[in-house]
């Protein structure tokens, strides 16, 4: 049973602090977009604020504040700081590695069908360079290893999945998939958008090879800046895509023109900061590794629990696997999909909106996707409306 924070010593208290100011709503729609925590968005008006009044006088100190970020996304995922890079976007994460292992005509990689199209589209493009993009059917999100294993062979470079499917909610063994890929010499790219911030990770300990997210959602950050991490043996062997002025080791010597990449993932930023982005994503970083991934994780699973009992209760199928067969299990995620026999989904999505209720609507389902943050109260508004939805 899901309780709420109490105590000013329970680390879920700093998040539910820190979030107060959306606490009007109900929200539920963390697998598309999060609200921002006080202390982010107080960094973004700070930025906004002292550009507009004082230009780039404190841009230095935005540069130390965007490198703290850095750190702090390689302590959420126990890697060197040396190999993270920030990027706009999960999909350019994807693509530093797409476009920049050096493939050869007649190579492949391993994807699954259901994937969300980030984790599509730059492998599928890479078929006009004569790289076989090969994907498998996976049963609502589970990964049947034996069709993985047949899809692989001598020339299989890569296999890139999700960590949590977007359209299943269903959550991959890390460990299990790691091993895999190991044992085959084949590398590990993890799209790790919907997981990441509410479940733990060590690549120090999880073989990962690659790994890309956007900062947008369970790390409740704002849109447009994320981090890609890329494990230090390769990235001597990554062809930088995007190369400017801030991939070489002395950026701001700028009379020296010396093609000389830095040594570390820096390297693949290429060109300005999103300093405002960076800046707000850090403080929101910094955040979430207070609280901690495990007590998120330990609550998110909890609340779902609940919500997914309270949803049938009021007359809901859950469509993922989330039933008695899977409850408890260690493929469950922040992520559950449901329907409500008879009623419009997006006409019940309209009145949820109308009451301050938010969730998504994805190929003729109800999506919620809950945060460590959200109450019970929260859970109440929801059947509540649910129930009352015509």
């Amino acid at each position: 049973m899901t309780t709420e924070p109490t105590t000013t010593n329970d680390p879920l208290a700093l998040l539910c602090e820190a979030m107060e100011p959306s606490r009007q709503m109900a929200y539920f729609d963390h697998a598309a977009l999060s609200p921002l925590p006080r202390q982010t968005a107080q960094t973004i008006v700070d930025y906004a604020n002292k550009s507009t009044q004082v230009g780039n006088v404190h841009w230095l100190e935005w540069l130390n504040q965007a490198e703290e970020a850095r750190d702090a996304a390689a302590e959420m995922i126990g890697a060197s700081r040396d190999e993270i890079t920030f990027t706009p976007s999960t999909t350019y994460g994807i693509n530093l590695v797409s476009e920049g292992l050096d493939w050869r005509e007649g190579d492949n990689l391993v994807t699954l069908e259901d994937e969300f199209p980030t984790n599509l589209y730059p492998w599928m493009h890479l078929e006009s360079r004569g790289v076989e993009c090969r994907r498998i059917v996976s049963d609502n999100g589970i990964i049947d290893y034996d069709a993985l294993a047949e899809a692989c062979d001598s020339r299989t470079r890569l296999i890139s999945v999700s960590w949590v499917g977007y359209r299943t909610g269903y959550r991959i063994d890390l460990a299990k998939m790691s091993q895999f890929c190991r044992e085959r010499s084949i590398l590990f790219n993890l799209d790790a958008i919907q997981a990441l911030g509410v479940f733990p990770i060590d690549v120090s300990k999880v073989h990962i090879d690659f790994l890309a997210t956007g900062g947008q959602k369970w790390l409740l950050g704002p849109e447009g800046i994320g981090f890609a991490y890329i494990k230090q043996e390769h990235i001597e062997k990554l062809r930088p895509i995007n190369v400017g002025w801030n991939s070489v080791a002395n950026p701001f010597d700028y009379g020296h023109i010396e093609l000389d990449f830095k040594p570390n993932a820096a390297r693949f930023a290429g060109g300005g900061w999103n300093m405002c982005g960076t800046m707000a994503m850090g403080q929101s970083l910094k955040l979430l590794n207070q609280v901690g991934a495990e007590a998120m994780s330990e609550r998110v699973l909890d609340y779902t629990d609940l919500a997914c009992e309270r949803l049938a209760s009021a007359g809901a199928v859950i469509t993922n696997n989330r039933d008695k067969q899977h409850r408890n299990g260690e493929h469950r995620s922040g992520i559950v999909y449901f329907e409500l026999p008879g009623r419009d989904p997006v006409k019940v999505r309209e009145q949820c909106i109308e009451r301050n209720i938010v969730l998504s609507c994805r190929a003729g389902k109800l999506r919620i996707s809950p945060h460590a943050y959200n109450t019970t109260e929260d859970l109440d508004r929801l059947i509540e409306a649910i129930s009352d939805a015509q």
